[in-house]
């Protein structure tokens, strides 16, 4: 029988076995400790978009873990021009300002344009189409009032306490931020 020096135990099956329990014993306790307090993490705060800091590089729609992404488009209503010439709908030189999917800038046709009177439009935003690929918020932001922004929807997030959209946000617009505040406005404020 080995040892590994005169006051240590002598290495043999059963104290290899003992000392391998204890280390997967270990191992357990620690992974079971790190899940709870990812958990609790995940409990009292959630990820979401500053829309100051959003650079509409279309990441949410293809880097969300889910097939479809959390992250959708949201209209400030009492920003909304209700124009009819809207720059997050219209293609920049869209022939006719008419609802054919030619002349929408929406993949999905996410957005829905509803005549008020003239010359008002209401626009909404259909959330289960929205693909979260920001080409309204960019043309809203760059040419409109800045009425349409992005946020994550939370009934629909996993809640990833790394969120893979976060990794490769080039503008650094995801933050955590309290459970009980989960949105950020426009105004810079929750």
């Amino acid at each position: 029988m080995q040892t590994n020096g005169p006051a240590s135990n002598p290495i043999n099956r059963r104290n290899f076995l003992r000392g391998g329990a204890r280390v997967a014993a270990m191992t357990g306790l620690g992974t079971l400790v790190g899940l709870l307090a990812r958990r609790a993490s995940a409990q009292t705060h959630v990820w979401q978009i500053d829309p100051a800091k959003c650079l509409h590089c279309d990441q949410c729609a293809t880097a969300c873990v889910l097939k479809q992404s959390a992250v959708k488009c949201v209209h400030g209503f009492a920003r909304c021009g209700y124009c009819q010439l809207c720059t997050a709908y219209f293609i920049p030189d869209a022939q006719e300002l008419t609802t054919g999917a030619e002349n929408q800038i929406c993949p999905t046709a996410a957005i829905q344009r509803k005549f008020v009177e003239d010359p008002y439009f209401q626009y909404t935003i259909d959330e289960p189409l929205c693909i979260g690929c920001a080409k309204c918020v960019d043309g809203c932001n760059r040419f409109g009032n800045g009425s349409l922004f992005l946020q994550i929807r939370h009934d629909r997030c996993l809640n990833c306490n790394d969120c893979s959209i976060a990794r490769v946000c080039p503008g650094g617009a995801f933050q955590r931020v309290p459970v009980q505040d989960p949105y950020i406005f426009k105004t810079g404020g929750h």
